[in-house]
């Protein structure tokens, strides 16, 4: 299996400014955060990349995507109906091929010298299946994720069967359904904001909005869940972490996250401890 496009979505209501917020990357150079996401995609190797949109904010991501905008797709989700919707009007631009996703409002800090993306395309391509990105959270942070259940894959470090997927769990949930060993106590592995998905998952999701009727609402995990009853499915723990850029603060924890593994890492440092001390010299 060759992992050979992409799709971004990026067309919620709640997504659709956020790709186009202005952040310092690694490199020192100010980016849109779609610049930055479509450069972890090309990371692993990819340049067809689909982007699902709002209809008429073709101009604004185009103008914020730099040198990029002229290789993208820009999709236009008709109807609001739900993130599942959202990708499955990339049907067409996905075809028969397996594809990498990635959410718009999430940013990816590799860990090591290998991009998130490149990680998850790699076990993807060896293992040929699905592949779902996950990092394991804290129960508090159930709210915001779907989250995963399985059992780790015999000799293959931080790679996990999957078994269960759940919607944003409660804890009593996951406790009881998500159970993953070697886990510590109140954590559980939940989505990445980054998937390697097999086109199967496209038929899945014609038959959810089918079902739902045509202004019911269609979210992924329940497919991404039945996908891994259908065939093999995997979850890698993802080297690296992952900064929801839409909640409160999730801006500037991205862009610290970006600083500390930039070439700048030295000077935001520097003026991170002198923030610090003029803190505590202010509360003596």
């Amino acid at each position: 299996m060759k992992v050979v496009k992409a799709v971004i979505t990026a067309a919620g209501k709640d997504q659709r400014a956020l790709p186009l917020q202005t952040l310092v990357d690694r490199d020192g150079e100010s980016k849109s955060a779609l610049e930055i996401i479509v450069g972890e995609i090309r990371e692993a190797g990819i340049d067809e990349i689909g982007v699902v949109i709002h209809p008429g904010d073709e101009q604004a991501f185009a103008a914020s995507a730099g040198d990029a905008s002229g290789s993208l797709r820009f999709i236009p989700q008709q109807e609001a109906r739900g993130y599942g919707h959202a990708l499955y009007c990339a049907r067409d631009f996905v075809g028969s091929d397996a594809f990498l996703h990635v959410v718009s409002d999430h940013l990816a800090v590799s860990a090591t010298a290998v991009r998130c993306s490149r990680q998850v395309v790699a076990v993807a391509e060896a293992e040929e299946c699905a592949v779902s990105a996950v990092q394991a959270t804290r129960e508090n942070r159930l709210p915001y994720y779907g989250a995963v259940g399985g059992h780790p894959v015999k000799g293959k470090k931080r790679l996990y069967e999957i078994e269960k997927v759940l919607e944003k769990p409660t804890p009593t949930q996951a406790e009881q359904e998500l159970i993953v060993p070697g886990l510590r106590a109140g954590y559980y592995l939940c989505y990445f904001g980054m998937h390697v998905i097999t086109p199967s998952v496209m038929n899945l999701l014609e038959r959810k909005l089918a079902e739902a009727g045509d202004s019911g609402l269609v979210q992924l995990s329940p497919a991404l869940a039945e996908l891994a009853k259908k065939e093999r499915c995997l979850a890698l723990d993802i080297a690296g972490q992952r900064y929801n850029i839409g909640i409160k603060y999730g801006l500037f924890y991205a862009q610290l996250a970006l600083a500390m593994k930039g070439e700048d890492c030295e000077e935001v440092l520097a003026q991170l401890v002198e923030m610090l001390a003029t803190r505590e010299s202010a509360d003596v």
